[in-house]
């Protein structure tokens, strides 16, 4: 997650559902910003469940860093919660809807990687204590350490007691299981899968995606098992494949998912997503509930506090993203 701190005004969300509670409009300040997670008498079946027409919205400020660094956008963000489970609204404008992360196009003779990537969002909320997380975001944790090159960053904390849970939204990838994708953040390492040294982790459980491509890499492994329906339509699912045979004739113009999602399990299941793309905008639903009892997980207790922050993503499968400074999220009683 790459982050651009900027200023953003003091605001309280009021989710007036089941209850009402005051609302403050926003003002500059440089203080930070409170979300305040109003409690609902039923839960919303989705982003366009009436119940959230009476939670106003938080405008949360993104900006980008480096060759971002004069982009900037706006995401709408609404958060409540029941006796059981978190829920979370997100809407913001993006021009196009990116969904293919390097697909294969076949031109008649070969295969290549077509350019595009995937839209994402990400939270990152704090399980222990962060040094520095509460003041200065995600700079302490994705451009780290701070004073080295760019080319040296490394997503991670800087103490094996500093753990962060990072919720990951991908258009691409983890959009068609109705899921984000669950992870864990700690000290660097050579995780298991992994082709740098991170401090990022994978909730426990299957997920993720794999790499449709043959051991050298010229062109796709596997195609759909025609056996099988599609799952989701334009995206070829891990779970539907079949080893592609040496006779099969493709056409020019032929097209395959690059990047295969996995359905996920256990842990990384958690969270789940509901997404719709329209007229330039992204609406996206989040929900887990409070309290999962993994210890990968930041189990939410409502009568406590939680600093975290968002960064978007954009068509881009690196760290160029734009992201919020640090807020806090508050349980409204």
């Amino acid at each position: 997650m790459k982050t651009g701190i900027g200023i953003i005004p003091t605001l309280v969300l009021a989710c007036v559902m089941g209850v009402v509670l005051s609302h403050q409009d926003c003002s500059e300040s440089a203080e930070q910003m409170i979300v305040t997670a109003g409690r609902l008498t039923q839960r919303p079946t989705g982003p366009d469940d009436p119940v959230w027409n009476g939670a106003p919205p938080a405008w949360l400020q993104v900006k980008g860093r480096d060759s971002l660094s004069n982009e900037d956008a706006k995401v709408s963000m609404k958060a409540a919660y029941t006796p059981v489970d978190i829920f979370f609204l997100f809407k913001w404008q993006d021009t196009t809807k990116s969904i293919t992360k390097s697909a294969w196009r076949f031109d008649g003779t070969n295969w290549a990687h077509l350019e595009g990537d995937e839209d994402r969002l990400a939270l990152i909320f704090e399980i222990t204590r962060i040094n520095g997380f509460a003041t200065r975001g995600c700079t302490v944790v994705c451009h780290s350490p701070p004073d080295t090159p760019r080319k040296d960053w490394k997503l991670e904390t800087q103490d094996p007691v500093e753990i962060a849970d990072l919720w990951h939204w991908k258009a691409a990838r983890s959009n068609a299981y109705h899921c984000a994708d669950d992870g864990w953040l700690t000290v660097a390492g050579n995780p298991s899968g992994s082709y740098r040294t991170t401090g990022r982790r994978s909730d426990a459980g299957e997920g993720g995606d794999v790499l449709n491509e043959t051991d050298d890499k010229p062109r796709p492994m596997y195609m759909q098992d025609p056996s099988k329906k599609p799952s989701e339509p334009g995206i070829l699912l891990y779970e539907d494949v079949m080893v592609i045979s040496p006779d099969t004739v493709f056409s020019e113009g032929d097209m395959l998912t690059y990047r295969l999602p996995r359905k996920p399990t256990q842990s990384r299941a958690d969270i789940k997503a509901f997404a719709q793309y329209a007229n330039g905008e992204w609406t996206l639903m989040l929900s887990r509930k409070l309290e999962t009892g993994w210890p990968d997980d930041v189990q939410f207790n409502i009568r406590k506090d939680y600093s975290f922050a968002l960064a978007l993503f954009d068509n881009s499968g690196d760290d160029h993203s734009k992201a919020t400074q640090t807020m806090t999220l508050r349980f409204a009683r």
